[in-house]
């Protein structure tokens, strides 16, 4: 089943036969149906949190060969097998929002080079949640974990392991309670000089790397209440990564006919910033007059 297949009610998956709990839940687990097939007879389950709970106790106690299997079946991060089109579906899409399917050549040979000198020390693959971070920040993870002794960078890939699993479980399927594994960026803006939401403001969400560059990851304009249509980011985590916002301010006083200089003092405001818990709740608001402006983090 890929990565993108339907979604499948708890219920249902409760009811299911073993082979068909089985290919539900394919692709869950890397390379590794025995986890699902492990936990078919604690059925019933009561809610995700629960199903969750019988996958980390089934790999805890699984042993150390079959968790040394568990953690060799994921493939290196922006590796061969991603140059050669060979990942799963799910592998393939997680490694693409992060972008490391668009990795310049210097990037490419820094992420061998980890890939090369981490398997050097461990002799297994590094594993991350890569839609948790930013590029930047799943470097800085490469690059902290290799100073770990083998136990302690063995509990961590098991750890990543679950939660790679868990986000993919919540793609997949659906219940009363969902897993807490998706956090949520917004913003509204606030026009002070007029004492009211800011109506039509373009906003761009980019991701800063660790040069200054930007990429623009997401945007939109402010409906009458000053707020995006939807989050910017939201339904999945938001990656550890520093940010920055960027609203039009002098474009949307322009269409009012509000008296400026020429050029006017705001054009574009840029609020950077950094995001280190992915599941949070990050508020980024803008209040704004044609002089001046203020921010803070809300939730």
């Amino acid at each position: 089943m890929s990565a993108a297949a339907r979604t499948v009610e708890l219920a249902a998956l409760n009811q299911s036969a073993r082979a068909e709990f089985v290919a539900a839940l394919d692709g869950i687990f890397e390379n590794a149906p025995w986890v699902a097939e492990a936990v078919h007879g604690q059925r019933p389950f009561a809610d995700l949190p629960r199903l969750m709970e019988a996958f980390a106790a089934t790999i805890g106690s699984a042993g150390a060969k079959r968790q040394r299997a568990l953690i060799e079946g994921h493939p290196d991060l922006a590796g061969k097998a991603a140059r050669a089109g060979e990942l799963t579906a799910a592998s393939a899409a997680e490694q693409s929002s992060a972008g490391l399917d668009r990795l310049s050549p210097e990037e490419f040979d820094r992420f061998h080079r980890l890939n090369n000198s981490y398997r050097a020390r461990f002799d297994f693959p590094f594993i991350v949640c890569v839609r948790r971070h930013g590029k930047e920040s799943i470097l800085a993870q490469f690059e902290r974990r290799l100073a770990n002794d083998a136990e302690t960078e063995r509990r961590t890939a098991l750890a990543e392991i679950l939660r790679i699993a868990a986000l993919r479980l919540d793609q997949r399927i659906t219940g009363a309670d969902r897993l807490k594994v998706n956090g949520r960026l917004s913003t509204h803006v606030l026009d002070t000089h007029r004492g009211r939401p800011a109506h039509g403001v373009a906003v761009e969400l980019a991701e800063l790397a660790g040069a200054g560059e930007a990429r623009v990851i997401a945007g939109g304009t402010t409906n009458a209440d000053g707020r995006t249509d939807t989050p910017l980011i939201g339904g999945r985590p938001v990656p550890i990564a520093r940010y920055e916002l960027r609203f039009h301010l002098g474009a949307y006083y322009a269409g009012l006919g509000v008296s400026q200089a020429d050029p006017p003092f705001l054009d574009v405001v840029p609020i950077r910033f950094a995001v280190a818990e992915p599941e949070g709740h990050y508020h980024v608001p803008l209040l704004a007059t044609p002089w001046g402006y203020t921010t803070y983090r809300g939730s």
